[in-house]
């Protein structure tokens, strides 16, 4: 009998993942995103190996290249001091993919096991975790990330600790939300019936439900960390040099604005490119997921 339930189930699987494989693939929207969000991920793994000049994103100079403009030798020309800035573009989106992935790393999973506690249990529960998550809410997290990076000295470190600090805020109101809905149906009376455990109920019940709002929220969440991050930086708060930074570079670059403006106009298209690929993935997701609020 488990065997055979076995095998019904699996061509379900199957033809659901290739209903949403076709929806997603259907999408114009969707597939652009992905494909940027790609092109970004490879080219920041594969940095080492696609960049002219790896040695420039250290503290390099080459004051006889300095200011040189797009060419075939340097694809986004040259800083004030001779490094090629298509080099260390590269590398800060590395800086920037990683930045976002380990914020919202902390930040995903803490706001959804705060979000599930005070929508499924509720009272007091539910009462410190909102009332917290109200007053942090309260706080914009650019203003919390500068006093935070302010405090502590600018690093990359840092940066983290000071964007991830209010971010938990957003996944739990969502996820408290969905909670809210769903432990009044029907599946988790049953499962309370049956007398399953209150861990069981919250991760293995009600938490399936919440993935595809999540997933919609966390590409979303993607381009907003990494503005974030750049404004940081832009700031002088982030990363410092000669560690290369999209907002750093394009802080640098406008001290040299309009002449040589593939300083820090190039940098800021980077910038552009990798979050727009994150927000055009998170409105295909939304679309497929059918989700309606993410906030």
């Amino acid at each position: 009998m488990a065997e055979f339930q076995t095998m019904s189930t699996e061509p379900a699987r199957l033809s659901n993942a290739y209903q949403n494989w076709y929806r997603f693939s259907r999408n114009p929207t969707a597939v652009i995103g992905a494909a940027i969000v790609v092109i970004c991920v490879l080219a920041a793994i594969l940095a080492p190996y696609i960049t002219p000049y790896p040695d420039h994103v250290g503290a390099v100079v080459n004051f006889r290249a300095r200011h040189q403009p797009p060419s075939m030798e340097y694809w986004f020309g040259t800083d004030n001091v001779g490094r090629d800035i298509f080099t260390r573009v590269v590398y800060g989106m590395r800086i920037s993919l990683l930045l976002a992935l380990v914020v919202l790393g902390t930040a995903v999973p803490l706001g959804t096991v705060l979000g599930l506690l005070a929508g499924y249990f509720g009272g007091w529960t539910e009462t410190i975790i909102m009332r917290l998550t109200d007053i942090a809410l309260a706080i914009p997290p650019l203003v919390m990330a500068l006093a935070v990076a302010a405090v502590l000295s600018p690093d990359l470190i840092n940066s983290m600790l000071a964007i991830a600090a209010l971010w938990w805020t957003w996944h739990t109101r969502l996820i408290y939300s969905i909670t809210r809905q769903l432990r009044g149906q029907e599946f988790v009376e049953a499962a309370e019936t049956l007398g399953a455990s209150k861990f069981h109920i919250l991760f293995r019940e009600i938490l399936p439900n919440c993935v595809s709002a999540l997933a919609v929220k966390t590409s979303l969440d993607c381009g907003f960390v990494i503005l974030v991050g750049a404004s940081l930086s832009f700031l002088g708060l982030g990363i410092q040099p000669p560690t290369p930074d999209l907002g750093t570079m394009v802080s640098q670059g406008a001290a040299f604005l309009p002449d040589f403006w593939w300083e820090s106009v190039l940098p800021g298209f980077a910038i552009l490119f990798v979050a727009l690929g994150f927000n055009l993935l998170g409105d295909g997701l939304r679309d497929l997921f059918d989700v309606q609020e993410v906030r």
